[in-house]
């Protein structure tokens, strides 16, 4: 007897658990009330602001030539949403004195104020991306997931007797508890592919990883078994799936094969950056990667991912920048190092652009796309580095909200308006609206 397929139908083997993606199939078995793919909401942020200048369009509306530190995104225009005039006041010091870098990462999804201590008694707020977890999680097997690039501290003074949680950590579940990000892309990997957690499916995962074997080797009978029920479209959208895995897999394998052989280069006289693979970009497309499957099998809604810890000073040598990213925020109106952090910040929109091609280019069963149906905020909680100034932020919306966001626009919001009010309009899309949260004061038009 052949088995329905339904949301929660998975490829199984040894250790291994593969989500298939949303599948015609599958939206079928389940009734017209499938037939909508799920929208989804994800947050990236930057440290450090930006350089405003070459952010900004020269005119409000319709999105015409984008400022060139975007100028990656025009393929995506259409999916564009910029902001202009948006404020995070809980970032201020509000009576607190310095650490704007810990009070800008920490309030940026919970538009809370940060408890200036670095001791145990941390407090917060909840974050935008658990307040959505909270509503849409019990669908999906991970109800967030929460992914980063730096690991840094979770305890310490980090920043001005601001404990090293709040510069560290995107989103928390309560106001005193952080969600520590996963950094290692093995590890996500896993996480997303490993059938749980229990003593047997570790050690099958040890001995799977002993015949050094890809996850797919052990569920391709399913698969075969699979695919004599599904029509052509869909066969070919799992094999791409499946192909997709596979090639990530395979990335995840070699970096790590890199990290263990024996190096015969002179080892620099820095730090290494936390995180691997030790190329940033190779570490943040992994991720990405990471981020659409775990979308595309709908094995959660929720994803966070900063691309950095505020106040950060890593280095971007790949892109001739030497210096330090905070080094260079504060600037001093110097040229030269304006235009390295002009670099820093088209560098990070190009990794956004390739995680925005990604999104565009999976397919959901009712012909939409992963993109279409997502809304992903992108920003920084400082606008420029070198005043430390907490409202014209670089935000940036990505995405249509399952056909509920016209994309293609600039908008000009009062002077500091709440960027909480952006996220009461994501609620209302993503089903759990409410009146307010953090220091909102009403609903964003998008």
């Amino acid at each position: 007897m052949t088995r329905p397929i339904t949301r929660r139908t998975a490829l199984r083997g040894l250790g291994t658990m593969v989500a298939l993606p949303w599948l015609g199939s599958l939206a079928r078995s389940a009734g017209p009330a499938a037939a909508a793919a799920p929208k989804r909401a994800a947050f990236i942020y930057v440290p450090n602001g930006v350089h405003l200048p070459d952010w900004f369009p020269t005119k409000e509306g319709k999105l015409d030539k984008l400022p060139s530190i975007l100028s990656s995104l025009e393929p995506y225009k259409d999916s564009l949403n910029l902001f202009h005039g948006l404020a995070l006041d809980k970032a201020r010091a509000n009576g607190d004195g310095p650490g704007d870098h810990a009070r800008a990462m920490s309030a940026f999804l919970t538009g809370r104020q940060a408890r200036k201590t670095h001791g145990a008694d941390i407090r917060s707020g909840q974050s935008a991306d658990q307040h959505i977890a909270a509503a849409v999680g019990d669908k999906t097997r991970f109800p967030s997931l929460e992914l980063g690039i730096e690991r840094g501290q979770q305890a310490g003074n980090c920043d001005s007797g601001y404990s090293c949680a709040y510069s560290s950590n995107l989103s928390w579940r309560g106001e005193s508890t952080p969600n520590a990000k996963e950094c290692d892309p093995k590890a996500v990997f896993e996480r997303l592919f490993g059938d749980g957690d229990s003593k047997e499916a570790k050690a099958a995962r040890a001995k799977r990883d002993a015949y050094n074997k890809s996850v797919l080797d052990f569920v391709l009978d399913d698969a075969k078994r699979l695919t004599g029920t599904l029509g052509e479209s869909d066969k070919r959208k799992l094999d791409e799936y499946l192909v997709s895995v596979r090639e990530v897999e395979q990335r995840i394998e070699r970096v790590r094969k890199e990290a263990e052989s024996p190096k015969t280069i002179a080892k620099p006289d820095m730090k290494a950056p936390a995180g691997i693979p030790p190329e940033v970009q190779d570490h943040i497309r992994l991720m990405c990667d990471l981020m659409v499957l775990a979308f595309q099998t709908d094995t959660t809604r929720v994803v966070t991912l900063p691309f950095a810890n505020d106040g950060s000073n890593r280095a971007y040598k790949s892109i001739g920048v030497g210096e330090g990213h905070h080094d260079l925020s504060h600037h001093q109106k110097n040229a030269e190092k304006q235009e390295k952090l002009k670099k820093i910040n088209t560098f990070h929109i190009e990794q956004l652009a390739y995680l925005t091609g990604k999104l565009k280019s999976v397919k959901e069963a009712n012909g939409t796309t992963l993109l279409d149906n997502l809304m992903l905020v992108y920003g920084s909680g400082i606008g420029d580095g070198d005043r430390h100034n907490h409202d014209d932020l670089p935000i940036l919306l990505l995405g249509k909200g399952g056909g509920t966001v016209e994309g293609g626009r600039y908008t000009k919001v009062p002077f500091n308006t709440p960027l909480m009010n952006l996220y009461l309009a994501m609620f209302e899309r993503m089903g759990c609206g409410t009146k307010t949260f953090g220091d909102s004061t009403g609903v964003l038009k998008i």
